[in-house]
């Protein structure tokens, strides 16, 4: 992928080194209160929405050890802080495009960097749950620790798998921005947890094909090199639900399935990626 020399976001809240500190304050608070007063404090420290990976609430991550340093400050890590900023400037530059087409307008969302544990209007969460989008706040939370889990742990590497990352989540933005997301939390309202499972599946594959009509923008300008966007497609069969549960449990449960499959996951990507237009991205009704 060749984004360096892009403009970068200036939309980069980098709250690193606030939640190395505190936030690990506060979940040891957290921990010594559940003893005292007999709760579970995964309750409390679990959190997030809207997240990439299926189960979220640190079900299918270990972030526990190996690769890069991911302390602020580090060589690496500044170069991949300005990776993740030249990425979020060309989703900018997309869908404010695509807003504008259609008569809108777009709004930057914020994308904040953590590390460990951070607290949205959301709630607050651990980088367990992988990266996620919060509708309260219009921001996508992204501990880049994350980047290694996806190359190490799920065996996506590649810099655009890591773009389409960043690019789904930006999706939910989208939902969030045009009001799918607004319909979908008034739908899952009194539904079965099986049949919120099924309505959770569609949004999550409808920015999955968000990322795809980015990626089908952001190839038109020639930033895409060969074998990217099989990273990406590579990414999404990786993280899809059937693969992650046999990978962790060795057995599949369809009706838990919150995120789609490989196949779906890939499939909705793959769309978005070939006609670059948000009507075929409606995973609302039909079948996925």
């Amino acid at each position: 992928m060749l984004w360096r020399g892009r403009r970068q976001s200036d939309n980069i809240e980098d709250d690193r080194s606030d939640s190395g500190g505190g936030s690990i304050i506060l979940v040891i608070l957290v921990v010594i209160a559940g003893w005292y007063f007999g709760f579970d404090p995964s309750a409390i420290l679990g959190g997030g929405d809207g997240g990439l990976l299926p189960g979220g609430g640190g079900q299918i991550t270990d972030n526990s050890g190996g690769g890069q340093d991911s302390s602020a400050g580090s060589p690496a890590n500044d170069e991949m802080k300005q990776f993740v900023a030249t990425v979020l400037a060309e989703t900018e530059d997309t869908w404010t495009g695509i807003f504008k087409s259609q008569g809108l307008t777009y709004e930057d969302p914020k994308l904040v960097l953590f590390s460990g544990q951070v607290r949205s209007a959301c709630g607050f969460a651990s980088a367990a749950a992988g990266p996620f989008y919060c509708p309260g706040d219009h921001k996508v939370y992204l501990d880049m620790t994350f980047f290694q889990q996806l190359d190490q742990q799920f065996g996506a590497s590649g810099e655009f798998a890591r773009a389409y990352v960043i690019a789904h989540e930006v999706g939910h933005h989208v939902q969030n921005l045009t009001g799918i997301m607004g319909k979908f939390d008034q739908m899952r309202q009194g539904m079965s947890e099986a049949d919120a499972n099924q309505l959770s599946v569609r949004i999550e594959l409808q920015a999955d094909c968000f990322a795809g009509v980015w990626a089908h923008y952001t190839g038109q300008k020639g930033i895409l090199e060969q074998g990217d966007f099989e990273s990406a497609l590579n990414a999404a069969k990786q993280i899809g639900d059937d693969t992650l549960q046999k990978k962790m449990q060795g057995y599949v449960v369809p009706e838990s399935f919150n995120h789609g499959t490989s196949q779906q996951r890939q499939t909705w990507l793959t769309r978005g990626y070939k006609s670059g237009k948000l009507s075929d991205c409606n995973t609302m009704s039909g079948p996925l």
